[in-house]
């Protein structure tokens, strides 16, 4: 080969190498706008619609690991664009609500097929990712608390019914996104430098209090259960009783000031009186006449009939309420088709998650723990409905991301 053929390859390395740095700080910015989803279309939508569609045009692949996910996320709408078939109110002054949220699943559905294939492209995102979801956390975090406790005059935008909501619209999609990065600092405490530890035990304090004043049940359990969840998935990779002290003494000392955070807390009237009114699990709103629970019941009864659905938000207009139960919403949204994709493509991602779960990978613990909030996020699903929530598309594209990854090493080590 000769010397003029070299040149444009050697040329072109520095240039590739600047754009790839350029793409992956666009999806740095990407990941810090899903904190900030205070109205629709959110900056998250308009930048990562952008992003997609520039990443691809540019030659960003799909690869074989990868092109399950998307072919159940599109036979997925494809369920919902037959469930907007068997509405009666096209023709009605809100005749685009139904298309326009099938779109929005859709969009959903294409960024966790992106954040799956950017990760496979270079495993190095994921820790910029994580880090600019705490970022994006520890702000939106802020604003909530701040917001709650009217710190700051004009500050009240940030809450909602007296809830810590942050720079989202509702408490209850808030609390539970803040879950993610929480493990992720959790996890950092355990493993990392103890000299880094007392900053990232303050950030965890910070968003472990905006989700107790989200006064959502579900955030909590999820918190509860992910990170229970993630000291025995620790304690089964790291058998050592120098670790296990370890865990022992920051798990006692992390209960302890979350103990002392909460009693401080509840010697503020309007905390303890929600308080109270949260702490019990059923609501006046959950078993009352035509509650949560019994709209539960009669919403799959109508589903049984119904195998096309019953279009995008229709059942809210019938029982004056959402599903919330993310299967009764595919049911209702998506038709049996879209039901079985998702419930098809839950467990798949639940299955590719628990099969690298303890594997010694350095993609290991970033999807270890999007694993574990995506098992949390399955479990309150039947009391609320994530189906349109953005951080959990995120994790979704982690997992697979990360099994695409797995996949592409073993290959690599048969050759």
């Amino acid at each position: 080969m000769t010397a003029t053929e070299l040149q444009p390859f050697r040329v072109a390395q520095p240039q590739l190498a600047a754009w790839r740095m350029i793409g992956t700080a666009c999806v740095a910015i990407g990941v810090f706008l899903s904190g900030f989803v205070i109205a629709e279309p959110a900056p998250y939508e308009l930048w990562l619609a952008f992003l997609i569609g520039t990443w691809f045009i540019l030659g960003l692949k799909i690869s074989r690991s990868v092109a399950p996910l998307l072919a159940l996320f599109l036979t997925f709408n494809v369920g919902g664009m037959l469930s907007i078939t068997q509405m009666h109110n096209l023709a009605a002054g809100n005749h685009l609500d139904g298309p326009i949220y099938i779109a929005v699943s859709t969009f959903l559905a294409l960024s966790s097929i992106f954040y799956a294939a950017i990760i496979e492209d270079s495993e190095r995102r994921l820790k910029l990712i994580f880090n600019t979801w705490v970022a994006a956390a520890l702000i939106t975090a802020s604003l909530g608390i701040l917001g709650y406790f009217h710190a700051v005059p004009g500050f009240d935008i940030f809450t909602l019914y007296d809830r810590a909501k942050g720079a989202f619209q509702d408490p209850n999609v808030f609390g539970p996104y803040l879950a993610a990065p929480s493990l992720y600092l959790i996890h950092g405490l355990l493993i990392g430098d103890l000299k880094k530890a007392p900053i990232k035990a303050v950030c965890l304090l910070v968003l472990a209090f905006g989700i107790f004043l989200s006064f959502s049940r579900a955030a909590w359990g999820l918190f509860a259960f992910s990170s229970v969840m993630l000291i025995f998935c620790m304690l089964l990779k790291y058998r050592s009783n120098k670790f296990r002290l370890r865990i022992l003494v920051m798990s006692l000392t992390a209960i302890i000031l979350m103990v002392v955070l909460l009693v401080i807390a509840l010697q503020f009237p309007q905390v303890s009186d929600l308080f109270s009114t949260r702490l019990q699990l059923v609501q006046e709103y959950d078993g009352g006449h035509l509650g949560r629970f019994e709209r539960h019941s009669l919403g799959f009864s109508l589903s049984m009939e119904r195998p096309l659905g019953i279009g995008p938000l229709v059942f809210g207009q019938m029982f004056e309420e959402d599903e919330h139960n993310t299967w009764l919403k595919t049911l209702t949204t998506y038709g049996w088709l879209g039901f079985f994709c998702w419930v098809s493509m839950i467990c798949w991602t639940i299955y590719i998650g628990f099969r690298n779960l303890l594997r010694e990978r350095p993609w290991q613990p970033f999807g270890m723990i999007a694993w574990i909030v995506i098992l949390g996020h399955v479990g309150i699903g039947n009391v609320i409905d994530t189906d349109h929530w953005r951080h959990l598309y995120m994790l979704i594209g982690i997992v697979w991301g990360c099994g695409a990854l797995e996949r592409r090493h073993q290959r690599m080590n048969l050759n």
